[in-house]
């Protein structure tokens, strides 16, 4: 390493930021990729959010930075970073928040460096130059001052605006899905004045939680939960029932004039190679309609199409059989017998409410679920960041969410395994009683515990909020660790020559990719061109290698022209959000967007 790309191993943690930004600010402004590497230790990762390569991309070690610098420096006119916050020191490493500017926007990095270079650097891009939202210095008049005999209210604008899109005119974007994924990118849209439609099913913005089982809440705490531009109130319950988020959700859509199509079902979508625009076939409160947007998105969560099993005699049950995702609730089956096939989430809500109710209810258990307490995730896991004391601490949910997304997928086991071991020892006579009812518990395959699992598989776990202790006293009873054989005329009969009577099967067993839908409304040929959706390549249970480094096509390009995957929780959507419609808008003003790494298919489902 010569003088130049020399960075300082002691000194103030400013003094060794200012060295290193030095160094890499003089390399990238002489297009000198190779001491640019240099920069970055042995082992190092630099996740990138489309400042630099317009997709969301970890490159690993000098190599990786090299090979990425030399494809995307080119197109990226002059490259410059400023420490923006004075810099932390944490053992060895110091951190440090930066800003920075290309010839295409701005943008903030997060840096950490261990003995002068590089071990993380998070780079993400905020905003277009001249394409910036209306915020702030910028925000809009509203009010028209002066005469004018053609002025127009500005309910009469948008009165025009919902009468004449998707008619008269055509949206650029159009989204699939209106939960919180399709809501917050369509309030993005708004912003950087993007024509959109989201479309939905349901009656009414909200309702794909309204219309859920009535135990149904939000487990994340509120502080992880905002929505984009407006936060949730402070008085604000910080675990929200679902009838109250649907509500919050129909408040938003209308607040920040999403233009949002509710009573419309998409029925088929076909990309024209020649105009490089879809024709989308919806019907809307029953009329059938032809859109032709130019960008096609599927914010119909992270999860796709409800998995289904399918036994054998499933045809022959005289009871009733539903899918946990059309459960309807509890009230029904007061001095019921209930069967609930899975051990998830969904499971423990629906057993939990149809106890309270009367019903006996058995859980059946194929395979190990990780469990975490609520208080113990809130106050080990993501206390730090998200939460009414980080408020305090000046944590705002923008750093929180530049906090977390900084640590590479590649070493984030490693950050939350010591959590959960802690976690463990904490609620060790918890565990034991679980284990003890029969229950079986894992942690992960590598003990890394409740996030890691969900973005690997995105399932396998239960925030626990109060059915575990009906588990272990009984209230909910249990059937683990044996296959089902088949379901009879009159219930579930296991390979042990068992059977348990059932009124009512809930079949508590997930979704799959997100790419079914793709399936079904385009063909199953664009399905498998765009591959897996989700996971990160981990090679552990239910997320194949090779390893991936991000989630699989989500808020990115695909293989697929002009078609997108939104979702996640309320988290994700809100973070992610902003990328994706960064992209969407540079792609509408006809800005040059050379995507580095464009993701390969290595499963189709």
């Amino acid at each position: 390493m010569n003088d130049m790309t020399m960075g300082l191993k002691t000194g103030t943690p400013r003094a060794i930021t200012e060295s290193w930004l030095a160094a890499f600010n003089s390399a990238l402004a002489e297009g000198d990729v190779d001491n640019a590497a240099r920069l970055f230790a042995t082992t190092s990762f630099w996740r990138d959010l489309i400042a630099f390569t317009w997709n969301l991309k970890t490159v690993e070690n000098p190599d990786g930075v090299r090979d990425m610098l030399s494809a995307t420096l080119p197109h990226l006119g002059g490259v410059r970073f400023a420490i923006a916050d004075e810099p932390t020191q944490s053992g060895e490493i110091v951190e440090a928040w930066l800003s920075f500017e290309t010839g295409i926007g701005r943008g903030e990095a997060y840096v950490r460096l261990r003995d002068g270079v590089a071990w993380t650097l998070l780079t993400t891009l905020t905003e277009l130059k001249g394409y910036e939202e209306a915020t702030g210095f910028r925000r809009p008049m509203g009010a028209e001052h002066g005469i004018s005999k053609t002025r127009k209210s500005w309910l009469e604008k948008r009165e025009e605006e919902v009468r004449t899109l998707g008619y008269e005119t055509q949206p650029y974007v159009l989204i699939i899905g209106g939960g919180q994924g399709g809501i917050a990118l369509g309030a993005r849209m708004r912003q950087l004045g993007v024509p959109h439609i989201v479309i939905d099913k349901h009656d009414r913005p909200g309702d794909q939680w309204r219309k859920r089982y009535k135990s149904l809440c939000l487990h994340d705490p509120v502080w992880y939960d905002h929505l984009p531009y407006i936060d949730f109130p402070k008085n604000w319950p910080v675990f929200s029932p679902k009838d109250k988020v649907g509500d919050w959700l129909e408040f938003y859509t209308k607040v920040m004039e999403i233009n949002y199509w509710s009573k419309t079902i998409a029925k088929h979508a076909e990309f024209d190679e020649a105009t490089k625009t879809w024709r989308v076939t919806v019907v809307r409160d029953g009329q059938e309609i032809e859109l032709r947007p130019t960008q096609l998105v599927l914010a119909t969560g992270m999860s796709g199409k409800p998995n289904i099993p399918n036994f054998k005699g499933m045809d022959k049950f005289r009871g009733e059989q539903q899918h946990s995702s059309q459960h309807p609730g509890p009230d029904a089956y007061a001095g019921k017998k209930v069967v609930v096939i899975g051990a998830n989430n969904s499971a423990h809500d629906i057993c939990a409410a149809l106890w309270e109710v009367g019903a006996d209810v058995t859980m059946v258990q194929r395979s190990s679920t990780h469990i975490v307490r609520s208080d113990s995730l809130m106050e080990e896991a993501l206390g730090g960041l998200y939460s009414e004391q980080a408020v305090a601490n000046g944590v705002t949910t923008r750093k929180a969410d530049m906090t977390f997304a900084s640590i590479p997928y590649k070493i984030m086991h490693e950050f939350h395994i010591p959590v959960y071991e802690k976690i463990q020892q904490r609620d060790k006579e918890f565990y034991d009683a679980l284990r003890k009812a029969g229950f079986m518990l894992d942690f992960g395959d590598d003990g890394s515990g409740l996030f890691m699992k969900y973005l690997r598989r995105g399932s396998g776990y239960y925030i626990d909020v109060g059915a575990c202790e009906l588990v272990i006293n009984g209230g909910i009873k249990l059937k683990s660790g044996v296959e089902i054989e088949e379901i009879t005329e009159t219930g579930v009969k296991f390979v042990d020559g068992t059977e348990l009577p059932a009124d009512l099967i809930v079949y508590a067993t997930g979704y799959g990719s997100m790419n079914g839908w793709a399936a079904d409304l385009i063909s199953q040929e664009v399905a498998d061109k765009v591959g897996k959706v989700w996971g990160l390549g981990s090679a552990t249970a239910k997320d194949p290698g090779p390893w991936e480094g991000e989630e699989r096509n989500m808020w990115k390009p695909t293989q697929q022209e002009n078609l997108w995957f939104h979702g996640g929780n309320l988290h994700q959507s809100r973070h992610y959000s902003l990328y994706l419609a960064l992209q969407l808008k540079a792609r509408m003003e006809g800005l040059p967007t050379p995507v580095y790494g464009l993701q390969q298919v290595h499963h189709l489902r």
